[in-house]
């Protein structure tokens, strides 16, 4: 009697499993996606639907990097490096503008929608947003553009409908050797030439190679500036991001007339240089202000493996050449071999192997909302344009936008239009949006 009062429960529990087997499901997964193009990008991305009137979650994607790492290196954190993968749902147009510029470095929006682009060479261009090109525009001091040097980042004062001023930084050569300079220089009425042209800050000491120049500069909302330097590359010059009586491997806060901003951090110390911010960089390339928070977010080239992005914030060491999570192009460990240590700040997040990550930009607009308050870098060794998206100083997800195109993006910016633009090492200008 006992064995069969066991076989009725049991059949009974197998009649109900089958029968919720059968029911109709109460969500489904349906997955969704198109191809990208160079003419008109659509692309989507997985997600979950709730129900005919209820909210849509998406699916966490794998991350988007699936090649092996440099290095053995353990992240010090969940999602310090290969964060889950997105992907844009809405639809977007990617056009190029324009193949003609000559090596452009940095791409700069103008209050009329216009945009003003620098390259390399020491030459200005300014560019419609159809994708027609000003003549050249020259007048600046001489350039070291070995290597990575030449004219580096531009941008438009505050108030350049007024007074005109753009503001650059280069790769200054004098027969003491180059370093890193801010200059600036007002735009003439007819477009045609640069005027008042004056270096306002220099990031001693000189040195004579063509490497790790940086270097980046963005406004403030009090109208100062930040810059980012490098340290130089160089064995001997490496030590000098550690310490505080030089520029090399520093974000800098000055004024427009390249005096320090009275509040950094060692404003009055001696033996300390007071433009200096933070410090303890190694190739800065890219520099945003966030549109909600006001943070200030840079990044920076690695070794091999090990590119990095950080939240800047005032005195503080972000450890190169002590802490890296890359190693030597050889092959060998960075001296020490260490990822970690106190007093040193960890990056927010790191790729291994290496995006070479340039010029960067917030997405400040609604016109995308999935895109709104997004951070988008421009990825030259990549070849694509990282679109990082971020929860308070986390990274949660990135999307790779523009791989098929075969491009080394050196710089991208959020354009008065809503659209993104970014420049390539091969001289396109491309709209995104």
């Amino acid at each position: 009697m006992k064995t069969l009062m066991k076989l009725t429960v049991l059949l009974s529990a197998i009649l109900l499993l089958t029968a919720c087997a059968v029911a109709s499901p109460s969500e489904s997964t349906i997955p969704k996606s198109a191809p990208e193009t160079s003419s008109a990008a659509q692309v989507s991305s997985s997600e979950t639907n709730t129900g005919e009137t209820g909210p849509t979650e998406k699916i966490p994607l794998p991350p988007v990097e699936n090649n092996s790492p440099n290095t053995l290196y353990e992240p010090f954190f969940p999602e310090q490096t290969r964060a889950a993968g997105v992907k844009t749902d809405s639809s977007y147009q990617v056009t190029v503008l324009t193949t003609e510029l000559n090596s452009p470095w940095a791409v700069a929006g103008l209050p009329d929608g216009r945009l003003v682009i620098s390259e390399k060479g020491g030459t200005i261009r300014i560019a419609t947003m159809s994708g027609d090109l000003s003549a050249p525009i020259n007048s600046l001091p001489a350039l070291d553009t070995r290597n990575q040097g030449g004219l580096l980042d531009i941008t438009a004062a505050p108030d350049f409908t007024t007074s005109r001023m753009l503001y650059m930084t280069l790769a200054e050569k004098t027969t003491q050797g180059s370093l890193t300079a801010v200059a600036r220089a007002r735009l003439s009425d007819d477009e045609k030439t640069l005027e008042q042209v004056e270096v306002i800050w220099r990031a001693i000491p000189y040195y004579d190679n063509g490497m790790h120049f940086g270097s980046r500069l963005v406004f403030d909302p009090s109208g100062n500036l930040f810059v980012s330097t490098g340290e130089r590359s160089d064995l001997a010059t490496r030590p000098m991001a550690q310490a505080l009586d030089n520029g090399y491997g520093k974000v800098v806060h000055i004024t427009t007339e390249g005096q320090p901003v009275t509040d950094n951090p060692w404003i009055g110390q001696a033996s300390v240089l007071p433009e200096i911010y933070s410090y303890g960089h190694r190739n800065a390339q890219g520099l945003a202000i966030h549109p909600v928070t006001g943070e200030l977010w840079l990044n920076e080239m690695g070794p091999r493996g090990g590119d990095e992005l950080n939240l800047i914030k005032p005195g503080r060491n972000y450890g190169w050449p002590i802490i890296s999570y890359g190693i030597e192009y050889s092959g060998q460990p960075i001296s020490g071999a260490l990822t970690e240590k106190e007093g040193m700040e960890q990056p927010v997040y790191y790729w291994d192997p290496v995006l070479a990550p340039s010029g960067m930009t917030f997405y400040p607009f609604d016109t995308m909302p999935e895109w709104e308050n997004n951070l988008f870098i421009a990825g030259l060794r990549g070849q694509h344009i990282a679109r990082l998206v971020l929860d308070g100083e986390r990274v949660i997800g990135e999307e790779r936008l523009l791989e098929s195109e075969g491009q080394r993006f050196r710089d991208v910016t959020a354009g008065a239009d809503s659209a993104l633009y970014a420049v390539t090492d091969q001289g396109r200008l491309y709209r995104i949006g």
